[in-house]
């Protein structure tokens, strides 16, 4: 019983985005056999890795996430506002269309 509690717990937790990013608006997209989720407001970027990630794997992950941001968002990000991992990166956004 308690696993079937727990694996109902896990499913309902989806990929939720920081408090200051509610509201945004939510993408979801695959790269490489990967699913990201990008939460975006007109400043503030959040993009989270869905899944696990082995050992080695994580500076490309890294990268993959970071190139999705103007991708999804038409924006620029300022590249000393990334902070984060390669599970979740958030970022302040500038050149906006």
């Amino acid at each position: 019983m308690r696993v079937l509690t727990l694996a109902l717990l896990l499913a309902a937790c989806g990929a939720q985005p920081s408090p200051y990013l509610q509201g945004a608006s939510r993408t979801e997209v695959s790269r490489d056999g990967r699913q990201y989720v990008v939460f975006a407001t007109d400043k503030l970027v959040e993009v989270i890795r869905l899944g696990y990630a082995h050992r080695g794997e994580h500076e490309a992950i890294m990268a993959t996430m970071i190139a999705l941001i103007p991708e999804v968002t038409g924006c620029r990000v300022v590249p000393t506002s990334l902070k984060g991992d390669s599970g979740e990166i958030h970022g302040r956004l500038s050149a906006c269309p």
